[in-house]
């Protein structure tokens, strides 16, 4: 993928992340504006805390770059939700029913689950690390199978 290419993907990753992130926080805690609707759900409560949860935590997730594809199409499935079941019973088109927000997060989840993170993401890092080898002056990393239970 050429530079100019990957760094739009990598800062477009990061901004669709950060802003599905602060949607969570505002509905979780009450920050940012509060949440929408003017109260927090209560813990656990369908739909409205369960989103709220992958908003901020999935969102995150995407925003470094981290499990990207599969937090991705995690969002991208909670906004095509969100807007089939709260937003079309008003409407047909999305600038009728209010559900504009809805649709390009879904979209836009979408194509991320298909491009990845980018090279700037932690996923990129961390297969580059896998590749390389550890030739950083660190200590070699213990072997899973010497850790005994018990």
């Amino acid at each position: 993928m050429d530079l100019i290419r990957d760094t739009a993907l990598s800062l477009a990753r990061t901004a669709i992340g950060l802003l599905f992130a602060c949607h969570g926080a505002a509905t979780l805690f009450g920050v940012l504006g509060g949440p929408h609707g003017g109260r927090a759900p209560e813990f656990a409560e369908w739909p409205g805390w369960w989103a709220a949860v992958i908003e901020l935590g999935a969102g995150g997730l995407v925003m470094l770059g981290l499990a990207t594809r599969a937090a991705a199409l995690l969002c991208s499935g909670t906004m095509a939700y969100a807007y089939f079941v709260v937003h079309q019973p008003g409407g047909l088109f999305p600038m009728v029913n209010g559900g504009e927000a809805a649709a390009l997060f879904s979209w836009s989840f979408l194509l991320l689950a298909v491009t990845g993170g980018g090279s700037w993401s932690l996923d990129a890092l961390a297969a580059r690390y896998r590749v390389s080898g550890r030739n950083d002056g660190l200590p070699p990393l213990p072997d899973a199978s010497l850790i005994r239970e018990g």
